[in-house]
């Protein structure tokens, strides 16, 4: 039981650490407006991560895709983590660094945002993906944890959760992911609510 406590302790201490970190909550919601303006004019949302991160991509892809809160049209997001023919091929002819990269290459326009999740910040494909889409000027948002002071220094946007922990951090990205759906939800649908 001490266990149960101690791990739900944690997770509610990094939260309470969020919370009152007003400039992480601005960015939370500049991330949600520059998302909301990409898709009025047209663009779509990338997403890529790594093991739980993937997950994480994927999830965020179906909220946009489906539906978060409420019935809606649905939003042009692409998880760059399923196609295994994609990721196969790309990992077999340029090597597993460049699954991400190349994807960005050919399927991400100027305009377009790519949302980068890595616990640690410095996953060679993650990093290599946020070059790409720098360079064809697709807005870049991470989200990382306190390691990822080099995956900060490359996104337009990056939300760094206050923790070492990668399961910690990820239960905080996908609160925040959740957050920004939310908002972007409610930014482009208001006559729904």
């Amino acid at each position: 039981m001490n266990k149960i406590v101690n791990d739900l302790n944690e997770t509610k201490d990094i939260i309470e650490k969020i919370v009152e970190n007003q400039l992480m909550i601005a960015q939370i919601s500049d991330i949600a407006d520059t998302c909301s303006s990409a898709l009025k004019g047209g663009n779509k949302i990338l997403l890529a991560g790594n093991g739980g991160s993937a997950s994480d991509s994927q999830h965020v892809a179906g909220e946009l895709i489906s539906r978060f809160l409420f019935d809606r049209p649905g939003l042009p997001a692409i998880a760059l983590t399923t196609d295994s023919s994609v990721l196969t091929a790309i990992g077999n002819d340029y090597g597993y660094e460049n699954i991400f990269e190349r994807q960005i290459e050919s399927l991400g326009n100027s305009g377009d945002i790519f949302f980068a999740f890595s616990t640690s910040g410095k996953s060679k494909n993650i990093i290599k993906g946020l070059e790409i889409a720098a360079k064809k000027k697709i807005t870049c948002i991470g989200l990382t944890g306190l390691a990822g002071s080099y995956m900060a220094s490359i996104c337009d946007f990056c939300i760094t959760i206050p923790s070492l922990s990668t399961p910690k951090i990820q239960e905080c990205h996908i609160i925040i992911a959740h957050i920004i759906c939310g908002l972007i939800e409610s930014s482009l649908f208001s006559n729904k609510n």
